[in-house]
């Protein structure tokens, strides 16, 4: 394994979260609230030969982790094809996808046999109803239709639950209980201030420390687990009976300063922060002949140089409107969440 690059923090790049599409078959509040969005060309998609060769050079820069993202990535025509060539690569060590899960019954099979070995669903609410109104998705039994052949298939399978106060803060026990029924560990994620179109407020943040008192007053103690040496975002527990769960406290207590991931959007644009304003157009140079060794050190420059700290400087900005206004989102949709795999 090649050693990592690393950034004016030290921080190494070791994690990629390579979004294979932009377009969702939900409409998730948070995420994509609006009614109407401006797509990425599709001519400006990046092929699947494309991708796995860009990921062979974040290997050689020491990306050992990768996660494919969306928006929706099971809506990538032939998705099991890119995973199969991305699996083939032995530098990568952990090859994961986030899903919704709407479309994962139908492809979890081909996705398994493709050499996919972690899944990760989103599934906020387990009502219905609650994701009609939340999602403008009625297609919550497909979701649970989609775990349960996950966990057939895959050797992995993690939920996220977003929690917004007032929303479904309410449901945290019942997820909690619903995942140890099938063996599935739940991370519960804070309510985040990214993007432009959703009405993110702070007072509906359930934050890290409340989620913990709500579990310990139905369970009884709450065990941080120990995990030295880690740089995963999310924080782990244990309940008395041995069942573990996360919490992804990104609004309160963010992870800037362990933070070793960098994002590809699906036409080839980088991202060295999930907030950063800026990044880095890789797809000319793929197209108009650029060598391994020019992309490489393109990447290379772009992350030794590297200082982003968005979400602390999020967490201490007096002003959390929304991060961008629609027109500009409308002008630029590279911006939005869902582009940048969220």
């Amino acid at each position: 394994m090649s050693p990592a690059v690393q950034d004016q923090y030290a921080r190494p790049l070791r994690s990629l979260r390579l979004s294979v599409t932009d377009r969702c078959n939900m409409r998730c509040r948070y995420c994509m609230p609006e009614a109407e969005y401006v797509w990425l060309p599709r001519d400006s998609i990046l092929r699947f030969e494309e991708v796995d060769r860009l990921v062979g050079i974040f290997c050689d820069l020491g990306v050992s982790r990768l996660r494919l993202t969306g928006g929706e990535p099971l809506l990538r025509h032939d998705l099991p094809l890119l995973v199969a060539m991305l699996a083939r690569r032995q530098a990568i060590t952990d090859l994961a996808i986030t899903t919704n899960g709407i479309l994962l019954a139908a492809q979890a099979a081909a996705l398994a046999a493709a050499g996919l070995r972690r899944v990760t669903i989103s599934l906020d609410t387990l009502q219905s109803a609650r994701m009609q109104t939340h999602a403008r998705s009625n297609r919550h039994g497909d979701v649970l239709a989609g775990l349960l052949e996950a966990t057939a298939r895959f050797r992995e399978v993690k939920l996220n639950a977003v929690i917004i106060r007032g929303f479904n803060d309410d449901e945290i026990p019942a997820l909690l209980e619903f995942g140890r029924e099938r063996g599935v560990e739940v991370r519960f994620i804070e309510y985040m201030d990214v993007g432009g179109a959703n009405t993110w407020r702070m007072e509906e943040v359930v934050s890290q420390r409340e989620i913990r008192e709500l579990v310990a007053a139905r369970y009884g103690s709450v065990e941080a687990i120990p995990e030295p040496g880690s740089w995963a975002p999310a924080e782990r527990f244990r309940l008395p009976d041995g069942t573990s769960f996360g919490i992804i406290a990104s609004t309160t207590q963010p992870f800037c300063r362990t933070c070793d991931r960098a994002r590809l959007t699906a036409d080839g644009h980088f991202l060295s922060c999930l907030y950063a304003d800026t990044g880095l157009e890789l797809r000319p140079l793929l197209r108009d002949g650029g060598s391994d060794a020019d992309l490489a050190a393109r990447l290379r420059a772009v992350w030794e140089a590297r200082t982003d700290r968005g979400a602390e400087v999020r967490q201490a900005s007096s002003d959390r409107s929304a991060l961008y206004p629609l027109e500009m989102l409308r002008a630029d949709p590279r911006k939005e969440m869902h582009t940048r795999g969220g």
